[in-house]
């Protein structure tokens, strides 16, 4: 199989356990820390949205999603700005 006749997708990673998938709809990627606080250093989610997140409707995830990225702190992010930032 070629590489030209089947070129990358372009994805964002915001979905998934590594960068470029679309298919989950869970914020982890696998970096789970609460040092300190009831925050996930890596998703951005409180351990209450974490252990219940199978059990939300798709409007208590858009929420949680909605604050996360207004946040941006999370690493969940921080890898995204690295891996896209322009060299």
């Amino acid at each position: 199989m070629n590489s030209e006749s089947n070129p990358p997708t372009q994805q964002d990673g915001s979905h998934s356990l590594s960068t470029g998938d679309d298919e989950s709809d869970s914020p982890c990627i696998g970096i789970c820390t609460t040092l300190y606080d009831e925050i996930c250093q890596g998703c951005g989610r409180t351990l209450n949205e974490v252990s219940n997140w199978v059990f939300f409707s798709d409007e208590e995830k858009a929420s949680v999603w909605k604050r996360i990225r207004e946040d941006g702190t999370a690493m969940r992010f921080q890898r995204q700005l690295k891996e896209n930032k322009p060299t």
